[in-house]
């Protein structure tokens, strides 16, 4: 038997001779730390486990690297921590690893010896390759770097493959390791001029906000209008032929655009950031993506300021303020909205200031003050009526009857929502009739039409996941979730709502999560299991009262009552309702008059009337569609 190892896939043994192939992918880490205390020795390494570990992954766990790393930490004789810290910085690393110049173990050799038997252009790919910013890529942004097209760029990164210079990651999906991405960029730097490297960024970034610009137009065609205006690539993106496929490369690619946001702010590439920013919103936003929202938008906000783009500052700043709303941050929220709203007016932006309005008032919807939601939405249904946004109005009708369903006026809160439907589907937008829907099913189910709830539930949920819409989705799980409870069909109510609570999590949708975790409650008592209700309750307040949602404290706390009263614990009982009714009292809802009712029976023997549900959420106000004029 002959064994023969290469960095090359060796197809031409396999294919003539026969030859067993057997690929080795890189160490596992406890190998790798392994291979590092067999070479260091045991006292060094097992005294600096941390430190270990942190030296196989810089090293790629590489088998030789990791020798020349050992060989370098025993000659020098220092403490691991210190190497680790000099090799921090990848494009240092390769130099750091020379070995003394021995070309026989040296890293940078044997990197070397793989580029000089490649084509000429997949040879320029590799150099290229360490100027991506992402983790991985595909053939269409392998061609925007090289200036080529996709069919012949997933033939260079094909041949990079066999030489083992990338890796595939995924569905056509190539990836570089960081020690070969070192080893890349010294080579672009020492072969591409500067005008060269900057052009291959150019088209690489013109790329990725066109292919973001198509793939949004797909999915969520009825905002088209609404985006920057993107100018054509040299390389032109995937074709979207359906929403599905849409939605399958933004969330293949979104790890990729958030850093490409991250590199252009920081290199000079301000006006990418922004657009690029500004078009990614609604999948953010409607996916769940709050964390990459931060992310992205502070980027868009940091070059916007900088370059003096005021209409793109305020719109940034209206895009943080709506992350940290999903997230229950209502400070910051409220702090970036007023500062957007403030910018807008300045600039004499009417649609800017309708979103901002719009999304204030889901600020103070979220706190319970209803009042001046109200007021917020109405002034943003106003501009939208005054500048034709027939979507813009949609949404402040919808925004509104979510103000009327909590206040209890529930034949107001389905008017509204039906307008807001009509509006939503003459506009072709599915995500706002999701929402509108879902609205619709609240207001019937508390008029006790639980069918027609169901049904305006289920259909909600078709288009949220159509869409892609993760908090429509959790949503209208949570209507189907209290339809099924008000029919007494406990189990199916408590699956329904277990899916919402998944996903709100997933999400970081804090308030999406307390009421989740109200509602589980809720059906946990419905179904005679008071112990299980005290937890949901409690798990519920504690994150409602983290994030000041009032009505969801209020909302537990009448929960907790309930379950208390049914355990004979009366004393707990009167505490909790007489904390609910002094926030549903304050918030002006129904629900006050309700918990009078309870405390006015607490100290008697038989239970306390219990009222029709609390009630989750009415699907969550609409959020406004955030753009650059």
């Amino acid at each position: 038997m002959v064994v023969v190892t290469s960095r090359d896939a060796l197809a031409g043994l396999v294919a003539v001779h026969g030859a067993h192939r057997l690929d080795l992918d890189l160490l596992p880490l406890p190998d790798a730390v392994a291979l590092l205390r067999h070479l260091i020795g045991p006292t060094q390494v097992d005294a600096e486990p941390d430190a270990a570990a942190a030296l196989a992954v810089q090293c790629a766990r590489l088998p030789l690297a990791l020798r020349v790393a050992a060989e370098f930490a025993v000659r020098r004789g220092e403490p691991l921590t210190q190497l680790v810290t000099e090799l921090a910085d990848r494009r240092q690393r390769l130099d750091a690893l020379d070995a003394a110049g021995d070309p026989r173990a040296a890293v940078t050799a044997v990197f070397s010896w793989s580029v000089q038997h490649l084509p000429a252009d997949a040879a320029r790919l590799f150099r290229l390759l360490g100027l991506h910013h992402g983790s991985d890529l595909d053939p269409y942004a392998a061609a925007a770097l090289a200036n080529t097209i996709p069919v012949h760029a997933r033939r260079l990164l094909d041949t990079l493959a066999r030489a083992h210079l990338t890796q595939p990651t995924g569905a056509g999906r190539y990836g570089v390791h960081d020690l070969l991405r070192a080893y890349a960029i010294h080579l672009a730097t020492t072969h591409d001029t500067e005008e060269e490297r900057r052009a291959a960024l150019d088209r690489l970034f013109d790329y990725y906000l066109a292919a973001a610009a198509a793939a949004m137009d797909a999915w969520y065609p009825a905002e088209a209008h609404r985006r920057p205006r993107v100018q054509p690539a040299a390389t032109p993106p995937p074709v979207f032929t359906s929403e599905t496929e849409a939605l399958a490369w933004l969330d293949a690619e979104r790890a990729v655009l958030a850093s490409a946001c991250a590199y252009t702010a920081a290199h000079g590439w301000p006006a990418h950031t922004v657009a690029l920013a500004t078009t990614l919103y609604r999948y953010l936003d409607a996916g769940g993506h709050h964390t990459d929202a931060l992310a992205v938008h502070g980027h868009a906000h940091h070059a916007a300021h900088h370059t003096g783009d005021h209409t793109g500052e305020a719109t940034a700043l209206s895009h943080l303020g709506v992350a940290y709303w999903r997230q229950g941050r209502h400070g910051p929220a409220t702090d970036h909205l007023e500062q957007a709203l403030a910018v807008f007016r300045q600039t004499g932006d009417r649609h800017g200031q309708a979103r901002a309005l719009t999304n204030l008032g889901n600020v103070h919807w979220a706190q319970g003050r209803y009042q001046q939601a109200a007021e917020h939405h109405q002034q943003a249904l106003d501009l939208h009526r005054e500048t034709g946004d027939q979507t813009g109005e949609a949404g402040a009708l919808a925004n509104l009857g979510c103000v009327h369903w909590r206040q209890g006026r529930y034949e107001q809160a389905a008017e509204h929502h039906q307008q807001a439907l009509d509006l939503f589907r003459q506009a072709g937008d599915r995500a706002g009739e999701a929402d509108a829907l879902g609205g619709l099913g609240d207001a019937h189910a508390r008029q006790g039409r639980y069918q027609q709830a169901a049904e305006h539930h289920r259909q909600a949920l078709d288009l949220s996941r159509q869409t892609g819409n993760r908090d429509g989705e959790a949503d209208a799980l949570g209507g189907l979730g209290d339809a099924h409870a008000r029919q007494g069909r406990h189990e199916q109510a408590a699956e329904h709502h277990r899916q919402a609570l998944d996903l709100f999590r997933q999400a970081g949708d804090r308030a999406g999560e307390a009421d989740a975790l109200n509602s589980l409650g809720e059906t946990a008592q419905a179904a005679g299991r008071p112990k299980q209700a005290l937890d949901q309750h409690t798990s519920a307040l504690a994150l409602a009262t983290d994030i000041g949602e009032r009505y969801q404290q209020a909302r537990a706390h009448d929960g907790l009552a309930h379950a208390h009263r049914t355990l004979g614990d009366t004393t707990q009982a009167r505490a909790h309702w007489q904390q609910a009714l002094a926030r549903y009292a304050d918030m002006d809802t129904p629900e006050a008059a309700q918990v009078r009712a309870a405390l006015a029976t607490v100290d008697q023997s038989d239970p306390a009337p219990r009222s029709p549900r609390s009630g989750r959420r009415p699907g969550g106000p609409v959020g406004a569609v955030d753009v650059l004029s």
